[in-house]
């Protein structure tokens, strides 16, 4: 059973929630180990001095923040608890905003809230409130020694927890290195481009999209794990149509027209093609 990441109190008003945090997502990812290739040895990563050029114990180990070259601030524990203040342990709402106005680059990692110990009253009163609202929840609380900005919405029957990025980590595309947009297209490839979109429409459901290359990684270390011998592909160069936009339009609507609006693998096919 997944453990709480976070035990608080959610604040609104006078209100007082007490919550438990969980993680909302499993990691997939595959891992790999670093081995030593010579005889297939996990390797091993050791904590050094740079000044004493010798190993250092964990315990000897602290938070140290660099605030002139090779000069640190050593930090503990206690002392970023004390830094969080009254957020360490409390989510305040500040304000109630339309789930829409939140621009989808400043959702971070999705979590779920469960009531906590006595809270059930609480949680089901803010968890409906939501409901017939349309609703947002946004607030600030201290979590893995950081300040959060949080946006909570109802979930089925759960309080569905998103943390925000703040304004300041984004990167304005105006600092990007690329090239700006060359002529405007013609009405004519913007209706047939409004044509392709509307031929591969269709409702979104998550579980028409799986994670094809963790399967393809896991498939070949089965088979190198049996001792079986492994070919490499090259892979496929996609041609090039840039030249000729309505002619690549034209010919992603013809693929697309037959069976787009269908589900699953076959819709993903479509949409590779183009």
């Amino acid at each position: 059973m997944p453990r709480s990441l976070w035990n608080g109190t959610v604040s609104f008003g006078l209100v007082n929630v007490p919550v438990k945090l969980f993680s909302a997502v499993e990691d997939k990812t595959v891992h790999f180990h670093e081995v030593h290739l010579a005889d297939g040895s996990k390797v091993e990563h050791r904590r050094f001095c740079s000044k004493e050029d010798e190993e250092v114990d964990y315990d000897e180990v602290v938070k140290g923040y660099e605030v002139k070259d090779g000069e640190y601030v050593v930090v503990d524990k206690e002392e970023l608890k004390a830094a969080a203040g009254s957020r360490a342990h409390v989510l305040d709402v500040e304000h109630f905003v339309c789930a829409t106005d939140i621009d989808p680059v400043f959702f971070e990692k999705p979590y779920v809230l469960g009531a906590g110990k006595d809270g059930e009253d609480a949680y089901r009163l803010l968890h409906d409130a939501l409901v017939r609202t349309g609703r947002a929840a946004v607030g600030r609380f201290t979590f893995h020694d950081r300040e959060r900005v949080a946006v909570l919405v109802p979930r089925d029957d759960v309080i569905a927890l998103h943390t925000l990025r703040f304004a300041d980590e984004l990167v304005d595309a105006d600092d990007l290195d690329h090239e700006g947009p060359g002529r405007g297209p013609g009405k004519k490839e913007v209706d047939m481009a409004g044509q392709l979109v509307e031929t591969l429409h269709t409702s979104f459901d998550p579980s028409d999209y799986e994670d094809e290359h963790r399967k393809a990684v896991l498939a070949l270390i089965a088979r190198k794990a049996r001792g079986e011998a492994v070919s490499l592909d090259e892979d496929e160069e996609p041609e090039d149509d840039s030249g000729d936009l309505m002619a690549a339009l034209q010919a992603s609507v013809g693929k697309g027209s037959g069976g787009a609006k269908g589900k699953g693998r076959g819709r993903k096919a479509k949409a590779g093609s183009r």
